[in-house]
């Protein structure tokens, strides 16, 4: 089987975040089962020729323009790919799209439907009903027809399914499945030997996810455990790393955290596995790879109430949830919780969790398992 995976957009230190990381996790775990999975997408902040593989993934890879700057990753785009676009779908028995209101990933679903191609929708929790006149526009002009016309629709949570049904009240949400994000199983992060004791916030450094509350937390941390070092670490998408540094500053823990900047995949594992405690206080999210990653090293983590896999963090025991106020100062709370999964028994009773989470219910092959029942019933 040759199934074709679209996705908006892929950097060296995967800017694009869980979407791209998603593709490619569900590409390597299809090509292991002997499924020729590829991607399609764009590629941008490569220094020399784009790859012609992303970590062992056939791509398709064409460099992004960015021809509606002020929309950012939507703005994106790029001819020669589109041009590419119904040979590639043609060549595939099944059109895998990570689908957003954007230049690429709309038109290659709408171009696979035409080609009657079965076309797989998997929404990342990307498409919900929305005022903004642009983005009504786009639906008009085809993300409905997609949303209606797509053989297979991919949610993460039930909240996601009813967000993207009500795009099209009118027509009932056909082949709907949940598929829960996946990752590799990997070895337990090593002990902590004679480093200091290091909390990690590692995703997009925007508001959305509330880096603040992370550098708000660390005073509070600090009267127990001075010597503890945090890191910041994760693109800068939206332009808030230097203020947050500021603020640890003004809070006086300046010389307590470090801003790391994007790092690649590798560099991702390898801060996970350094660290003690991953903390990451969205206001919402819908199910972080992130997180998953970090427990899939055995590393506790401390999420808010409102994000997809909080449940499931709560009933494992794989680290503490916080309430999210987006309006209010949430540092001492965040910084609570950091303590107390920085006692060491509480520490490990968490890793044993979270280890044990990940291979009970969100390991990549089983994940894939799922997916290629999906894949049968849309052919």
């Amino acid at each position: 089987m040759r199934v074709l995976h679209v996705v908006t957009l892929h950097t060296p230190t995967n800017d694009f975040g869980g979407p791209t990381r998603v593709a490619l996790n569900l590409s390597r775990g299809l090509r292991r089962r002997g499924v020729d999975a590829r991607i399609a997408t764009l590629g941008d902040k490569f220094d020399g020729p784009l790859p012609g593989a992303i970590e062992g993934v056939p791509a398709f890879m064409f460099q992004a323009r960015h021809v509606l700057p002020r929309f950012e990753v939507s703005g994106i785009t790029s001819l020669a790919l589109l041009a590419r676009a119904r040979r590639l779908v043609k060549g595939a028995d099944v059109v895998h799209v990570h689908l957003m209101r954007d230049l690429i990933t709309l038109p290659f679903a709408l171009i696979a439907l035409r080609c009657g191609r079965p076309v797989v929708l998997q929404t990342h929790g990307m498409i919900d009903p929305t005022d903004n006149h642009v983005a009504r526009l786009v639906d008009l002009l085809g993300l409905r027809t997609v949303l209606r016309e797509a053989d297979g629709l991919l949610y993460l949570t039930e909240m996601e399914r009813e967000l993207v049904q009500a795009v099209i009240p009118d027509t009932p949400l056909k082949n709907a499945h949940r598929l829960v994000n996946g990752v590799e199983l990997r070895e337990r992060r090593p002990p902590r030997g004679e480093r200091p004791l290091t909390v990690l916030y590692l995703a997009r450094v925007q508001e959305r996810k509330r880096p603040a509350d992370f550098i708000r937390a660390i005073p509070t941390v600090l009267k127990v455990h001075p010597q503890a070092r945090f890191v910041l670490a994760g693109p800068d998408t939206g332009m808030l790393a230097q203020p947050m540094l500021d603020l640890a500053r003004k809070l006086g823990v300046g010389e307590s955290v470090a801003y790391v900047g994007a790092l690649d995949h590798t560099e991702v594992l390898e801060q996970l596995s350094q660290s003690d405690v991953y903390v990451l206080p969205s206001v919402v999210e819908p199910f972080a790879v992130s997180i998953l990653e970090a427990m899939s090293v055995g590393l506790p983590v401390v999420v808010t109430r409102t994000g997809g896999l909080s449940p499931d963090v709560e009933a494992a025991g794989a680290g503490r949830l916080t309430d999210s106020h987006p309006d209010a100062d949430n540092g001492e709370v965040v910084g609570q919780a950091v303590l107390e999964l920085l006692d060491r028994d509480a520490n490990a009773a968490a890793s044993d969790a979270a280890l044990e989470l990940i291979r009970e219910r969100f390991s990549i092959d089983a994940v894939v398992e799922t997916l290629l029942g999906i894949y049968a019933g849309v052919r």
